[in-house]
């Protein structure tokens, strides 16, 4: 019993031990090396970025209140290297930073892609910018699906389902679409795009047949883009930073903070890691891989993206 009780309290200290390390590395951390790129007291532009597939929104919506509570941050630059994703984390997005525009300017950058779900985080900012060689707009809605009903046959697998609601397993690969499912499916396409080309004519304030003429899916390069008033400037990061300094009133050399894309706090990280959070800093093969894990694997089901015309 003695030998019992020596082992736990040998582990418990073991444990307690750790954990103040890890709340001191933490405290560290914070206190002496976060921040120590810049002056404090300086007023500045900070950069956020969205890169890959827009698979969620939630560490990307608190970093912009983050950054939003610093009151020496004049004016954000969003960088924006995506080719779309799924409907609703483009649309926090874009809600994310269009708040963020009603308290200080926001210009957007758009890298080598702002495709689709890319370009509609986009349309949140005051001002967008993007290189003459830049894919973007593809303002449109796509779903697929695949029927493998004769696969299954030719295997000798037979799937069963069962259902309450006649259109419950909608998109189902196991056998061929009803012409009811076609219908109901297109309606929920035609729904999304309707809102999506609204929020385009709304936001860059095209009349409805300009608006109708340029969300027909089509992907466009930045300087058809610019000719069809769908983004504001051509230039690179450099020329959207420049243009947030001026409007922001802050000198040419105002300094620029490049936040980390996900701070580093290890206490919070060992005690509680965050789903949300999960995709920063994973390649944008990673993410594809989840995205496609997500629609065709064991959580089957079909799924709508705001898909750029780029191979995914």
């Amino acid at each position: 019993m003695t030998s019992l009780l020596r082992f736990w309290g040998t582990a418990c200290l073991l444990c307690l031990t750790i954990l103040f390390a890890v709340l001191t590395l933490s405290v560290v951390t914070n206190t002496w090396f976060r921040g120590s790129s810049l002056t404090s007291s300086e007023n500045r532009v900070a950069v956020i970025e969205v890169k890959g597939v827009i698979y969620k929104s939630g560490a990307f919506t608190r970093k912009i209140e983050s950054l939003l509570s610093d009151k020496k941050i004049k004016a954000l630059v969003v960088r924006i290297n995506s080719p779309g994703g799924l409907v609703g984390p483009s649309q926090e997005i874009y809600q994310a930073i269009r708040k963020a525009n009603d308290k200080i300017p926001v210009i957007a950058s758009i890298g080598s892609v702002g495709a689709s779900g890319g370009y509609y985080v986009a349309l949140g900012a005051r001002t967008i910018f993007a290189n003459p060689g830049s894919l973007t707009a593809s303002i449109g809605v796509i779903s697929e699906f695949a029927n493998l009903e004769q696969l299954y046959k030719w295997a000798r697998v037979e799937v069963f389902t069962l259902k309450a609601g006649k259109l419950k397993d909608v998109g189902t690969e196991t056998r061929k679409m009803t012409s009811e499912e076609r219908q109901f499916l297109l309606a929920l396409l035609e729904d999304t795009h309707k809102e999506f080309k609204l929020t385009v004519q709304t936001q860059r304030q095209l009349t409805p047949e300009e608006a109708n003429q340029w969300t027909d899916g089509r992907v466009m390069t930045g300087s058809q883009a610019k000719a069809a008033k769908l983004i504001d400037e051509l230039g690179g990061f450099e020329e959207a930073v420049a243009a947030a300094k001026k409007v922001a009133g802050l000198p040419e050399g105002a300094p620029v903070d490049y936040p980390e894309a996900k701070k580093k706090n290890f206490l919070r990280d060992f005690l509680a890691a965050d789903e949300e959070d999960s995709l920063v800093g994973e390649s944008n093969g990673e993410q594809i891989r989840k995205v496609f894990s997500l629609l065709f694997g064991k959580e089957r089901g079909w799924k709508i993206l705001f898909l750029a015309p780029i191979q995914l």
